[in-house]
């Protein structure tokens, strides 16, 4: 190659001669560290985007704050269709609202009372603990007495119900506002 024109030799003047070993060695760790750029460009895009696909038959999963965010915004959303509209009873899903809350509570490693579950159910408490009783029965919702205080209890979602969750997340990559 000497006297080739390229970017790094404009003027085409002689280049000095490498021994082969050399060159191969430097190529193969430029051939390194493009593969490593790329991958860190595929894993950024993934974040951002959350749609790149490492095989055909599938998605890269979204990282656990990019699920985490996407549920507190959905969980926001519901709030707001009450604002918006004046009324907290007209958009009832309260078995939603509760997995929600929960879920969200979960990833924040927060303990939730059973009172707190209802109220993030924004309907009276009875219906509230009516629905709780009913996700409890499906093996959604854990509910643990609180050792310091025999008149409390905690609930949390099961491992199952934690991982549904994630994975409704996962299956839902619509844009979300923050």
């Amino acid at each position: 190659m000497v006297g080739a024109r390229n970017r790094n030799n404009p003027a085409g003047a002689p280049l000095p001669l490498i021994p082969v070993d050399r060159q191969l060695a430097a190529n193969r760790l430029d051939v390194r560290q493009l593969i490593a750029t790329a991958n860190e460009l595929l894993a950024l895009a993934a974040d951002l985007e959350g749609i790149v696909s490492r095989e055909p038959d599938g998605p890269i999963p979204m990282a656990p704050a990019t699920v985490f965010a996407m549920a507190r915004a959905e969980y926001r959303r519901r709030r707001l269709r009450g604002t918006v509209f004046d009324s907290d009873d007209l958009f009832g899903e309260p078995a939603w609202d509760m997995l929600l809350d929960l879920f969200i509570a979960g990833l924040e490693g927060k303990r939730v009372p059973v009172t707190s579950a209802c109220i993030g159910a924004c309907v009276p408490t009875t219906t509230a603990l009516r629905w709780l009783t009913l996700i409890e029965e499906r093996g959604l919702v854990i509910r643990e007495p609180d050792p310091s205080d025999a008149r409390r209890a905690h609930v949390r979602l099961s491992p199952e119900a934690m991982r549904r969750m994630e994975q409704y997340f996962q299956r839902d990559r619509r844009p979300r506002e923050g």
